[in-house]
């Protein structure tokens, strides 16, 4: 069965880049250009290959040009990692809100991670590795107003603002590992390619659920989450087992 998250599957539906190939001449030279050319040169040739002198010989023009628009190499892979993660914006498929209820969000807007994920697997491990614009956002799912979306639809389901943000950390932990793997999985190196400039905290006061959740959102409980996660996935496999062989918590009340 064809996968319906790869680009060749989307057709049509898959969400474009600016315009900007190679040679397109310092005429139509500006920072959406400079970061659409830069998300292809990766793709076509790896993200280790990418230098301000290169990217501006495949636009066509000097990398010293690149810099009036772009300030230097960490504002363009910063620049490259927002491109991408804003593609779900171009994603029919994908919603900032609930139509359906949580489960159907959560779904959509994992398969829409996915979908970037497939469509470029050598900018992936970026997006995976950039450090975020707050020390609680997780990637994949970077953009600040994506986040907000998440939370705000699982408040608006019943779930405690504690509960919402336990949500968004197991379902960011379980998309970048799965993800990650993924991409690995077709020869992508996933490891980050030099040691990153830290961004400054972006602004908050646009984002209230982000700003009411972030002593949630602040929590080091990765050692919990990982113990919740594990439990959850052998409790998975223990459902394979003929219920008999199941541990008894699993089959006790059913």
């Amino acid at each position: 069965m064809a996968d319906p998250d790869t680009p060749q599957a989307r057709g049509k539906a898959a969400a474009a880049l600016p315009a900007g190939g190679p040679g397109s001449g310092r005429g139509g030279l500006d920072q959406r250009r400079i970061l659409g050319a830069a998300v292809r040169y990766i793709d076509e040739n790896g993200l280790r290959m990418l230098t301000m002198q290169r990217l501006g010989a495949y636009l066509g023009v000097e990398g010293m040009a690149l810099y009036r628009y772009v300030p230097g190499r960490e504002a363009l892979l910063d620049g490259v990692v927002e491109t991408v993660v804003d593609e779900l914006f171009g994603d029919p498929d994908v919603h900032l809100e609930a139509h359906a209820g949580w489960v159907d969000y959560l779904q959509r807007l994992a398969h829409g991670l996915r979908r970037i994920a497939l469509a470029h697997p050598e900018v992936f491990p970026l997006v995976a590795t950039r450090p975020p614009a707050a020390p609680w956002v997780r990637p994949p799912l970077r953009s600040l107003r994506w986040i907000e979306s998440l939370l705000e639809v699982m408040t608006e389901a019943g779930f405690s603002d504690e509960n919402a943000a336990a949500v968004y950390r197991a379902f960011s932990s379980f998309l970048l590992g799965h993800l990650l793997l993924e991409v690995s999985s077709h020869g992508v190196e996933t490891g980050p390619v030099e040691e990153p400039d830290v961004s400054p905290i972006e602004d908050l006061s646009g984002y209230p659920i982000l700003q009411r959740l972030e002593p949630h959102l602040s929590i080091d409980v990765a050692a919990q989450d990982f113990e919740e996660a594990l439990e959850a996935l052998l409790d998975r496999v223990a459902l394979l087992l003929p219920r008999r062989r199941r541990p008894p918590r699993l089959t006790e009340g059913k």
